[in-house]
């Protein structure tokens, strides 16, 4: 009897599965690393960029809204851009023939484009053949091959602060149907529609700050006054900062032109003392005279005696 008092115990085992969602604590972890190495990432390029790299940076996050003038496109924004000096032409030149390269027919138009760093700046010219290469033959229409190649210098240069002149060339052949149009016509036509070109592709409204045209008399080979290659357009960027050289020649050139100014009021002033000199030596006691003022003899008293007359010392023999 006693064991059947006690109380039946049922024991229920529930079958394990897998446990209930973590959470997404994990993807946040996960983004935050990733965050931060992407910002490491940043700061190692930033210690190795140019300075000239780091102030644009610095530019755009001084002003996120673009407020000024961004240097280098048509866009409204802040910083002088990334400009380039004397010692950047180079590597603007090898940038340059990379991106022309990239034309479809480059291949048979490298020989016609020349690179040159000057002392006005980098100067790319694009050389006529024996058959029209850039423009038509006596007209300022460019060809296909032109447009191309001044479109993908328009897109590089555009990216620049630095400015341009286009300059137009022909040879001396003249037309033959002796009208009003001549080679001045021609060469400064052909660099105008240049220009026109270049800034539908890229370049700012004030990149260019001179259009030229020289006719013949500019020829690349004075020799051979009817070679095709004194027809070209020249297209010049020009240096950010004029070079070092050229500053100095100025400075010289006004010290020395100061100098000559100094000299001849110098030369004003001592004649000057020279003419008073002589009017010193006609009368000594005028200048003198001058500057003071008349003396009134005071009034006699009434009982006073009247003076004597003083008597007038001999004059003296004149040496």
């Amino acid at each position: 009897m006693a064991d059947n008092d006690k109380p039946i115990i049922v024991i229920r085992k529930k079958k394990g599965g897998h446990g209930g969602h973590h959470g997404g604590a994990w993807k946040v972890a996960y983004a935050d690393f990733v965050t931060a190495l992407m910002a490491l990432f940043i700061v190692l390029w930033l210690l190795n960029a140019a300075p000239k790299v780091k102030e644009a940076v610095a530019g755009y996050f001084n002003d996120p809204a673009g407020t000024g003038k961004l240097s280098g496109s048509n866009m409204s924004g802040t910083g002088s851009g990334v400009e380039v000096s004397k010692d950047d032409m180079g590597q603007l030149k090898d940038k340059l023939a990379a991106a022309m390269k990239e034309a479809p027919n480059f291949a048979k138009m490298k020989d016609q484009v020349e690179m040159t760093v000057t002392g006005e700046g980098l100067r790319i010219e694009l050389l006529e053949g024996e058959k029209a290469m850039f423009f038509e033959s006596g007209r300022p229409v460019p060809t296909a091959n032109g447009r191309e190649l001044l479109t993908r210098l328009a897109e590089e240069l555009g990216k620049l602060p630095n400015r341009l002149v286009i300059e137009g060339h022909t040879d001396s052949q003249p037309y033959s149907n002796g009208g009003h149009y001549t080679n001045w016509e021609l060469s400064a036509d052909r660099a105008n529609q240049a220009r026109e070109l270049m800034q539908s592709a890229g370049l700012r409204a004030d990149q260019v700050t001179q259009v030229r045209g020289f006719a013949d008399q500019s020829l690349r080979k004075p020799a051979e006054p009817l070679a095709a290659s004194n027809r070209r357009v020249s297209v010049i960027v020009h240096y950010q900062t004029p070079p070092p050289g050229a500053a100095d020649a100025k400075g010289e050139g006004g010290e020395k032109k100061g100098e000559a100014a100094k000299g001849g009021h110098g030369e004003e002033k001592k004649g000057e003392a020279a003419k008073g000199g002589h009017a010193e030596e006609k009368k000594p006691g005028d200048a003198k005279a001058a500057h003071e003022p008349e003396k009134k003899p005071a009034p006699a008293p009434a009982n006073a005696k009247p003076p004597e007359t003083a008597k007038k010392p001999a004059a003296k023999p004149a040496h």
